[in-house]
């Protein structure tokens, strides 16, 4: 099981952490509009999900950014953003931040994502720091738990693995 750090303290991450190999679990989120989205929307795609606590922070912030400029090179590649943000922020923060190659989910109200990717912060309800690509079998074939919440993920690892592994 990782250790997770938010501001050097350890955090208690709740659900099961997932690995290489297995099944992507299933996960119920709400979309900007409010649409219920799932993993079977997205069948057949790769899917690079990328997990911060708030938009409204700053290593969150660029940790989007990054991903939504990647994403016009990112041939084949869907990139979700997944937070707890409510949906009503996202779109907020995406329309103010010019982030429109992206799809930003929340997942506030039922914590499905966070609890099925032991990813939910017992302490704060938030989600730690986190990646995942799931290819079009809707198997794990990528992970990054981020050991300090307040870090950047290894963003050269996960875009050589995008490119490696259509």
């Amino acid at each position: 099981m990782v250790q997770v750090t938010f501001r050097g303290n350890p955090i208690t991450l709740v659900g099961d952490q997932v690995n290489v190999g297995e099944k992507a679990p299933n996960f119920t989120l709400l979309s900007n509009d409010l649409e219920e989205k799932t993993l079977d929307d997205y069948k057949g795609q790769t899917l690079l999900i990328s997990v911060v606590p708030s938009l409204d922070t700053e290593i969150c912030s660029v940790q989007t950014k990054k991903f939504n400029d990647e994403a016009s090179v990112l041939q084949g590649v869907k990139i979700l953003t997944v937070s707890m943000d409510l949906p009503f922020a996202q779109a907020r923060w995406c329309g103010l931040e010019g982030v429109n190659n992206i799809e930003t989910l929340s997942d506030h109200r039922e914590a499905s994502f966070g609890e099925n990717y032991g990813v939910l912060i017992k302490e704060l309800r938030l989600l730690t720091r986190s990646l995942f690509v799931v290819d079009q079998d809707q198997h794990i074939s990528y992970v990054e738990y981020v050991d300090e919440v307040g870090t950047h993920p290894n963003y050269d690892a996960v875009l050589e693995h995008l490119r490696n592994n259509k």
